[in-house]
């Protein structure tokens, strides 16, 4: 009786030291961030985050609204361990291997995004911090039923997973796609349906932003959501305006290159529009764009269909000029940069690793010279 009296406190404790172990706190959302990312982050689900905030589902996030989440709802068997890096392992092994993730392991250990593990490294890692067997089962009831996509030239695992509102890793785990494989054109991937929401997110701004411009031109309509179709075609007319950038303004180009070789030196990282002033090439160009009131796409392969095609021999300042810089020259638009007059041009350069100023008549460019496009 007395061992039964015993199992039953230490169990009364156990679960009064997991619940005592959680906490509430106040999240500011920030531009980008889902439920998923939100509920990721601080170890929760969706579903917890959703009846904290009386979400229904499908409500759409507002930038700037605070959120109460509970934090670390589940993993009770987390625990730090001393990980021995052995020959062929990466931080994605590592973390797969005790369910947790790269981002903790780099954070626990101060590895910066381009750090390289050396054989017999001891890492730090803490266990089950991401996904445990027990709750997989109630993490599938957060998602939307799959659909396939059919791949199209120039999608891209992470392009997909900007344009549908899902992690790199969780595409690769519905399709079972491992580290090496290559997406081909034609190939069929199955996408959680989650994305609507992001969509009508997109849908209203686009609206919002059609609504500003179209005040100076007169030309607004009033644009109905019919269909997931339709939003794509309005998002996609949105860009493609070319009478959204009126030719009236010829100061724009130079005030484009003068903002743009403000930017010289300025740090080369993969992904980065300005953060930290750091940019890629499509990242220097969309800010630089936007800083002067023209939204541009974000990739150098969308930059390169909307706006007007300029000949090699009209170009002016202030143009975006684009080249296929991928090994043995695939064909398709991979880099991007903005003429500043004399046959010169203005770049994030991934081999200088910085923002520079490079002439069009070098070899490598010139060979790989793919078009232009201007906006002012």
């Amino acid at each position: 009786m007395n061992k039964i009296y015993l199992t039953f406190t230490l169990l009364l404790l156990s679960t009064f030291s997991l619940h005592a172990s959680n906490k509430m706190i106040q999240h500011k959302i920030k531009s980008g961030e889902t439920l998923y990312s939100i509920a990721h982050k601080n170890h929760t689900s969706i579903e917890e985050v959703r009846k904290v905030n009386h979400l229904k589902r499908g409500a759409v996030l507002k930038v700037g609204k605070v959120l109460t989440v509970p934090t670390n709802t589940y993993f009770p068997n987390q625990k730090m361990i001393k990980h021995t890096v052995k020959y062929g392992e990466t931080l994605y092994t590592i973390a797969h291997a005790h369910q947790t993730t790269i981002e903790e392991v780099k954070k626990l250990n101060h590895l910066k995004r381009n750090s390289i593990l050396k054989v017999g490294q001891r890492l730090t890692v803490r266990t089950n911090t991401y996904l445990p067997k027990s709750l997989k089962k109630k993490h599938k009831t957060d998602r939307f039923a799959t659909k396939k996509l059919k791949i199209k030239r120039g999608d891209t695992l992470y392009s997909l997973s900007r344009k549908y509102d899902i992690s790199i890793s969780e595409i690769k785990k519905i399709n079972g796609l491992k580290k090496s494989n290559m997406l081909k054109v034609g190939m069929s991937l199955k996408l959680p349906m989650r994305y609507r929401t992001k969509k009508i997110r997109i849908a209203k701004k686009t609206a919002k932003s059609n609504k500003i411009l179209a005040k100076s031109l007169k030309q607004y309509e009033t644009i109905v959501l019919k269909s997931q179709e339709q939003v794509l075609k309005e998002e996609k007319s949105f860009f493609s305006m070319s009478k959204l950038f009126s030719s009236s303004d010829t100061n724009k180009g130079k005030k484009i290159t003068k903002l743009a070789k403000e930017k010289l030196g300025r740090r080369y990282v993969w992904g980065a529009t300005g953060q930290k002033n750091t940019f890629d090439c499509s990242g220097l160009t969309t800010y630089v764009f936007k800083k002067n009131g023209i939204i541009l796409p974000r990739r150098a392969i969308a930059q390169s269909k909307v706006g007007k095609y300029v000949k090699r021999e009209d170009l002016r300042e202030g143009d975006l000029i684009f080249f296929d810089t991928s090994k043995g020259r695939k064909g398709y638009v991979n880099h991007v940069g903005i003429y500043i007059g004399n046959d010169k041009f203005l770049h994030a350069s991934s081999a200088k690793k910085k923002v520079v100023i490079t002439s069009l008549k070098k070899k490598f460019y010139s060979e790989r010279y793919k078009g232009a496009r201007r906006f002012s």
